[in-house]
């Protein structure tokens, strides 16, 4: 067995696995070699482990990453494969974002075994999910339901709803289409009701930023367009300073060479939103999403980002 043409370093979670599969199986395709001469390295990350209470209280985004970094750093592995929305604003140095696979759905999916939408489901009704975008939206839509945390990953929250722990729950249509686990589906919100978060569907791809060769690599199945609507999106995010602990969503989507962008901030109990909308030129979705994150903080009382 010789050595391997690259190491894919990854989440031991089925949807991790999956999108580090489906990588693997691009760059084997792109570059006409066999998928075995490219390894999978599943690296244990301390998010996967904290189930017992929101991620914002345990340390944000960080948490899914800060194992696989260290590992990518001293040359364990040389990409990892990120759900977009899971990686951080600000990379540690010596890493950086290498690109993006094609986006996937950027749509929520609502699964229930009491109703079939989410206006249907009954007064009083709870909803599971982990996100503060999710269970600001849902207040915000259906202020008469109640909201609690449902952690885990796919299966465990698929598997908590059918033992009864809520009524309903939200999750990303992309990786249930990942999973093809999609029969669960009950309604596909509407992204413009239900705006995604900040990156959702996307694969994100890191690399050590030295290292010239794996890039060139990865050039041949990254995905122009995701890249610009991805590059709008994480600058408003990162004006916001977006952790885990504001509700915060927003979409940009590509057209030739125009982006137009909608962003959008809310209190955590749905009583307060504030909307941004921008579009222009793809060469200019940085500076884009900077001015879409600077006219929400110019608009917003301040503490709807501290509370």
């Amino acid at each position: 067995m010789g050595q391997a043409w690259m190491r894919i370093g990854t989440r031991g979670s089925p949807l991790a696995l999956a999108q580090a599969h489906e990588t693997r199986h691009l760059l084997a395709v792109a570059h006409g070699i066999p998928e075995e001469r490219i390894d999978i390295v599943i690296i244990k990350v301390m998010g996967d482990q904290i189930l017992d209470r929101p991620l914002s209280e345990a340390g944000g985004k960080g948490l899914f990453t800060k194992e696989i970094d260290l590992a990518q750093l001293d040359g364990s592995i040389d990409i990892a494969v990120h759900s977009s929305k899971d990686l951080p604003t600000l990379l540690p140095d010596g890493l950086e974002i290498g690109g993006f696979l094609a986006r996937e759905d950027v749509r929520d999916a609502f699964i229930s075994l009491r109703a079939k939408s989410l206006m249907d489901l009954p007064v009083g009704a709870l909803v599971g999910t982990a996100s503060l975008r999710r269970q600001a939206l849902v207040r915000k839509l259906r202020p008469d339901l109640r909201v609690g945390l449902l952690r885990g990953n796919v299966q465990t929250r698929l598997s908590k709803l059918q033992s009864g722990e809520c009524d309903a729950t939200l999750l990303a249509l992309a990786g249930l289409k990942r999973l093809n686990l999609t029969q669960h589906v009950t309604e596909i919100l509407d992204e413009e009701i239900f705006l995604p978060a900040v990156g959702q569907g996307a694969i994100g791809i890191t690399v050590r930023t030295d290292d010239h060769e794996t890039r060139v690599k990865l050039g041949a199945i990254l995905h122009a367009d995701t890249g610009y609507a991805l590059t709008l999106e994480r600058a408003f995010l990162r004006v916001l300073d977006g952790s885990c602990r504001t509700p915060i969503a927003g979409l940009a989507r590509v057209s030739g060479h125009d982006v137009s962008f909608r962003g959008l901030i809310m209190r955590t109990d749905g009583s307060e939103h504030y909307e941004t909308q921008i579009s222009g030129n793809i060469a200019d979705a940085e500076r884009l999403g900077v001015q879409a994150g600077q006219d929400l903080l110019a608009r917003a009382p301040a503490d709807i980002l501290t509370h």
